[in-house]
């Protein structure tokens, strides 16, 4: 019984083993070489595959000829159900690539052919790509997304394209003549180093354009059409650029625009590309992905051999499109500045050689309407990124201080000619009228910037009550809203003896930018704090209130390291408070030593001078400020090494004033 079991067993495996070979028509062998081709394919290497007729080295040259254009993206490569036909076989290979923003999915046919016991691949350059005939590649393009404007208030057009030229040799038109001299000559004809430039032509391919300069495309330009092309080889491309009105329109503040380095594009991660145009250092940098948009791309097939004289010579494109993704046009940015007002702002500041600044803002609204740095700051963002001590304009916030300790713009506080604090000797500036030492008002003391009137309160003001003041008037604080990098000022909460008595005066660890004097102003006027707004539409993912320069010059140095700003106001200055503030800022006017503002037409002016001793030398240097209110407008201006706020920058601020309208 046993035995009989036994070879019921043997027989049953014999017939199923007959079956089994029965059935086998070689699809388990075909599907493992379609499946090894497949992975041949998606790593870019096939030279493990086994061909028919075809070396496996030459196939694999050529396959990575075909899809050099789209490095580095390699495709995933899946094998589908092959179909047989005796000893050959076709295999389904779906191709996926992921291309810019796009998926590009195709299908196409193998064929294997069975030699012996073995499956060969059929070589056709149609199995990487449809329809691909020999010596045929693929090209890739990418088509530049019109970049967007930066807009200013009114929706005037502050970055827009606009015309310019760009200058260089264009090698195939250099005939006979030396490279290297047409080179030299028109480098110095268009201002640039031409030692560097000769390398450049040098370095370059024979069919080349080897750009030199772009020049804004104006009738009035220094270089003309004939000046270019009487050098060999000279030649100027009419093309378009995101231009300001002129080259130093707010450049600080908004940045520049020109195409990526290769540094940038090496770094992009295949964002960038040889020709991309990019935003440089402002708001062009900082909202540059919004500004860029999304490039489109384009995958050509082409003869490998075709030129781009014969593409531009066809009466129809050569080139066959197989895959797109269409661009995505870049989003303007809204931002507040008034065109008038910024360029007046530059004009004013046109002749003063050390760093300098100029910010306007709308108090009703916080919107900054100008913020100009001046030829000295040299690319610096002084008006928003500027770190200054400001002098006696911050006894805005001394007087604040007072007021909530009980004083008023009547009470009487004590002004000497000097103040000793801790052996340090304090003084009143240079030229203080003596009419006004001894008991007078603090509306007085405020007006003729008396200096030891405000360090004598040292005992009734607390360090902390300073910072909780300046807090109130929107300094040191964050500017959510803002949508730019800015230093918006830094008040200690602590400080004792000799520094907590600078503090009084402005100076000391106290620091301000242009723009947080001009908050401080607008508050007054406001009768609550200034938030202010530059860019009107903020991206989720920008940091609008870093302190960090992109700018293209170097920040002042300096000794004070800067508190981190507070997140809101401590105490909110009040309408009464602000009234009181407003009243002592037009005595600065009405009786003080900005006399010079009262004749500035329109509503009434109240200001506050300020002048900050820094550095080493005897007598010390002094940063030079003017604050200002009118009407809805409040207004800082900073002079860095300027002598007195009154005689430097007074009369800057009532020129612009009086300009503004």
């Amino acid at each position: 019984m046993g035995n009989t079991k036994k070879l019921s067993l043997v027989l049953a495996g014999l017939i199923l083993s007959g079956s089994l070979v029965a059935c086998d028509d070689g699809r388990g062998g075909a599907e493992a070489a379609a499946k090894q081709l497949a992975s041949a394919v998606a790593g870019l290497d096939l030279r493990p595959v086994a061909f028919d007729g075809r070396d496996s080295a030459v196939a694999n040259d050529q396959l990575n000829q075909v899809f050099k254009a789209l490095a580095p993206a390699k495709p995933s490569v899946e094998a589908g159900e092959p179909t047989l036909d005796g000893d050959t076989a076709r295999i389904p290979l779906n191709y996926s690539w992921k291309i810019s923003t796009g998926e590009w999915k195709y299908t196409v046919s193998a064929n294997l052919r069975k030699s012996g016991d073995k499956w060969l691949t059929v070589w056709s350059p149609g199995l990487l790509v449809p329809n691909l005939a020999e010596g045929e590649i693929l090209s890739k393009a990418t088509q530049s997304s019109p970049r967007a404007d930066i807009l200013g208030a009114g929706n005037q057009k502050l970055v827009t394209l606009r015309p310019v030229i760009k200058v260089g040799i264009d090698k195939p038109q250099l005939g006979g003549a030396d490279a290297a001299d047409s080179a030299t000559k028109l480098a110095r004809l268009v201002g640039v180093d031409p030692g560097g430039y000769v390398q450049q032509v040098a370095a370059s391919g024979a069919e080349a354009f080897v750009p030199a300069i772009t020049l804004r495309n104006t009738s009035d330009r220094a270089v003309t059409d004939a000046e270019i092309e009487a050098i060999p080889g000279g030649r100027a491309i009419p093309d378009e650029l995101p231009l300001a009105p002129t080259r130093n329109f707010a450049r600080a503040v908004l940045g520049t625009v020109g195409e990526a380095s290769a540094e940038q594009i090496e770094k992009s991660n295949g964002t960038l590309t040889a020709g991309d145009v990019i935003g440089t250092g402002g708001l062009q940098q900082q909202y540059d992905a919004q500004l860029r948009g999304t490039d489109g791309t384009v995958v050509r097939v082409q003869r490998a051999d075709l030129t781009r004289e014969e593409i531009q010579a066809a009466p129809t494109d050569p080139r066959r499109t197989v895959f797109e993704v269409q661009g995505v046009p870049g989003t303007p940015l809204h931002t507040t500045l008034d065109t008038k007002l910024q360029q007046l702002a530059e004009d004013t500041l046109a002749d003063i050689k050390p760093a300098s600044a100029i910010v306007a803002l709308r108090p009703s609204s916080g919107a900054v309407l100008a913020a100009a740095s001046g030829p000295g700051s040299n690319g610096y963002n002084t008006a928003m990124l500027g770190q200054y001590a400001p002098g006696s304009t911050f006894k805005v916030v001394d007087s604040l201080a007072m007021m909530r300790n009980g004083a008023t713009p009547d009470s009487t506080v004590e002004c000497t000619p000097t103040l000793t604090v801790d052996g340090r000797k304090f003084k009143n500036a240079e030229g203080y009228p003596k009419d006004f030492l001894g008991s007078v008002t603090l509306r007085d003391a405020f007006a003729h910037s008396c200096n030891t009137a405000f360090i004598a309160a040292r005992d009734k003001v607390t360090q902390a009550q300073l910072e909780s003041a300046a807090t109130s008037l929107g300094v040191a604080v964050e500017a959510p809203k803002l949508g730019a990098e800015a230093f918006l000022g830094s008040v200690p909460g602590e400080a004792e003896g000799t520094e907590h008595a600078a503090a009084m005066i402005g100076q000391g660890r106290v620091l301000m930018s242009p723009l947080s004097a001009a908050v401080m102003a607008g508050s007054v006027a406001k009768g609550s704090p200034v938030s202010p707004i530059l860019v009107e539409e903020t991206a989720p993912a920008t940091s609008p209130a870093s302190p960090a320069p992109t700018a293209e010059g170097s920040a002042p140095s300096s000794t004070v390291t800067a508190e981190a700003p507070a997140k809101t106001a401590q105490t909110p200055v009040t309408k009464a408070e602000a009234a009181a503030l407003s009243d002592m800022m037009r005595a600065v006017v009405t009786s003080g030593h900005a006399g010079f503002l009262a004749d500035v037409p329109g509503e009434p002016v109240g200001a506050k001078t300020g002048t900050a001793e820094f550095g080493n030398a005897n007598p010390p240097k002094t940063h030079a400020w003017i604050i200002a209110v009118h009407g809805d407008l409040a207004v800082a201006v900073f002079v860095e090494d300027g002598g007195l706020g009154a005689t430097t920058s007074g009369p800057l601020l009532k020129k612009f004033l009086t300009a503004a309208g």
